[in-house]
């Protein structure tokens, strides 16, 4: 599966457009467990690791559209005083050629 930030995907034509597609993730127990801890490395994991689950649930419902790509991804990572950390992927489902 293609994955991009572009609305294009150079060498291949956009045969279908098959919906909006999102993926979220949210880590507010391990998150929360570093909140006194002050490790950027550890924190760091956890915002890639809750990224990682949101772009698999992506594919997944990208996959349910019979899509082989998602272009226009966008991402937004929200916190609260870094007690939890909410990941939201969004793009459009596409068949490409």
């Amino acid at each position: 599966m293609i994955l991009t930030t572009t609305n294009n995907i150079e060498g291949h034509k956009i045969e279908d457009y098959l919906g909006i597609v999102t993926g979220v993730s949210s880590n507010i127990k391990r998150a929360y467990s570093f909140k006194t801890e002050k490790n950027m490395e550890l924190i760091t994991d956890v915002i890639n690791k809750a990224k990682e689950e949101a772009f698999q649930e992506l594919r997944e419902n990208a996959l349910k559209l019979k899509a082989n790509a998602v272009v226009g991804i966008t991402l937004d990572l929200e916190s609260e005083s870094g007690a939890y950390f909410f990941v939201s992927i969004t793009g459009t489902a596409v068949k490409v050629v």
